[in-house]
């Protein structure tokens, strides 16, 4: 059921997502309505229970800070700039979501399902297809390396689960989750957000305010805080509290298209005053990049129209990275960034 303790807390819920994996249909229906519930009003929750193993949420996050305690120039040689697959190191301040100050406060780093050169999705350069970089200067490479290509394999059934729970919640089964999972566009990013200087702008962001691109995020974050979304009715920020164990989950621009603007994708972002580094782990599952998004039919009242023409995911993620990235927005890209 939906945490709700006394006091203070406020926005997204917590929901306990182990009538997922039981029996017991009542509960699974009451899952159901907990998770409809939280994509109309907020695009957030908080999950528990949710089958990611909570020491492999503690090693992949000792994992991240051991390749970011790096010097620069070891970091830099995994820039995901060099080789041609996004995948690798992202600089400090490399994404400017908001566009009002320097850059974003934050350095990552890219991964995605390690796929071999002879691949057929590689070889035709489909979007985020492509063989991962392991940095070999980190104490324990083959830890490393175990270590984020499990949390890749776990997360992503994760997201496929969540899923098959939003689309129950519209009613519209399953048919074609496996055409968009197969060999879907499903990226890790590691992430070091420095603590801000007490006397920096207003401005400074670890991330500037924006709405995740794709499906569902699944973001393991850790006890230092930072994290805020968008009260959609009085435009306050509020503070997503980490909470021991659990994951948080948004919906993206991907799935508020589909229901036409029913289910939210909600701004957030990350401002770190703690005076301490914080570390997440985002995970991105957005599905095949040939799959054609178009709004479901059920999603469509009397006298609507549908608020977006199909595009297909690729075409959607390409325009949004160019634009947060500081390229070229895509026309859909473009048209679709007030989401």
């Amino acid at each position: 059921m939906t945490q709700k303790p006394a006091g203070m807390r406020r926005g997204p819920p917590v929901i306990d997502f182990a009538p997922f994996y039981g029996q017991d249909e009542r509960a699974r229906s009451n899952l159901k309505d907990e998770i409809r519930d939280a994509c109309l009003n907020y695009g957030f929750f908080q999950l528990r229970n949710h089958g990611i193993p909570e020491d492999l949420q503690r090693e992949i996050l000792r994992q991240s800070e051991d390749f970011f305690s790096l010097p620069i120039e070891t970091k830099d040689k995994y820039n995901k700039a060099v080789g041609g697959f996004d995948r690798g190191y992202e600089r400090l301040r490399s994404q400017n979501f908001e566009k009002l100050a320097k850059g974003d406060l934050k350095e990552g780093y890219f991964l995605a399902q390690d796929l071999p050169l002879d691949d057929p999705y590689v070889q035709a350069r489909k979007w985020a297809q492509g063989p991962n970089k392991y940095p070999s200067e980190v104490k324990d490479p083959y830890l490393w390396k175990k270590t984020v290509d499990d949390y890749h394999s776990v997360a992503s059934k994760v997201a496929k689960n969540v899923l098959r729970i939003i689309f129950d919640t519209l009613g519209e089964g399953h048919d074609f989750l496996d055409e968009f999972c197969e060999h879907p566009v499903a990226v890790l990013r590691l992430l070091h957000y420095p603590p801000q200087d007490p006397n920096a702008s207003d401005l400074e962001r670890g991330i500037g305010a924006h709405t995740d691109f794709g499906a569902v995020t699944i973001l393991l974050q850790d006890s230092t805080g930072g994290l805020q979304v968008r009260d959609r009715t009085t435009g306050e920020w509020i503070d997503i509290e980490p909470i021991p164990d659990a994951v948080v989950v948004n919906t993206g621009n991907l799935i508020m298209c589909w229901t036409n603007g029913r289910y939210v994708s909600n701004l957030h972002r990350v401002v770190n005053k703690t005076g301490v580094g914080r570390y997440s782990v985002p995970f991105f599952f957005d599905g095949n990049p040939d799959f054609l998004v178009k709004c479901f039919d059920s999603c469509i009242k009397d006298g609507e129209v549908a608020t977006h023409a199909p595009f297909t995911v690729s075409e959607w993620m390409k325009g949004r990275y160019a634009d947060s990235f500081g390229g070229s927005a895509s026309k859909i890209a473009k048209e679709m960034v007030q989401i």
